[in-house]
């Protein structure tokens, strides 16, 4: 089982590709947390489903005001976090995705496109991954790095 908690996603475009890969990859629940933008609020709804195609419907969700108390409470139910991050070489803990050995359940966390995964939520993720980047840019948009992350998991 892999569930994916999008910690403030700005785009909307962002939340709608989001759902539509986690619906490809057979993702059991997206946790929407902080700003990210929701299927329910009137406001969202077009540019999410414009991308998601109707994912927003067949992929379980949840919202959360606080990444933390969802987190906190994964962890009693025994889900492993893993954050999904780059550019952070001095945490012993950031390990390549290719090199990860998945333990299920888990949660891959995702953080906002250009600040990334905030240290207190770093803090409480079990494992950080990172995709290596070989050409100049230092990241890749966070849902195409959701979908790499996401074969990955599934496909280990």
């Amino acid at each position: 089982m892999v569930s994916v908690i999008a910690y403030n996603i700005r785009s909307l475009y962002n939340v709608g590709s989001i759902f539509r890969t986690a619906d490809a990859f057979g993702i059991s629940r997206i946790y929407l947390t902080g700003y990210t933008g929701r299927p329910d609020e009137h406001h969202n709804a077009n540019k999410i489903s414009k991308v998601a195609l109707g994912a927003e419907k067949s992929v379980p969700w949840e919202y959360h005001r606080s990444a933390a108390k969802l987190i906190n409470k994964l962890k009693k139910d025994r889900v492993r976090i893993v954050g999904l991050e780059n550019n952070i070489p001095s945490d012993r803990r950031l390990i390549p995705l290719s090199k990860f050995k998945t333990k299920y359940p888990c949660a891959l966390v995702l953080g906002e496109e250009t600040k990334g995964i905030p240290k207190p939520i770093l803090k409480l993720c079990d494992d950080i991954v990172d995709i290596p980047m070989r050409g100049q840019k230092e990241s890749l948009n966070v849902s195409v790095a959701f979908g790499v992350a996401a074969y990955s998991l599934i496909h280990p």
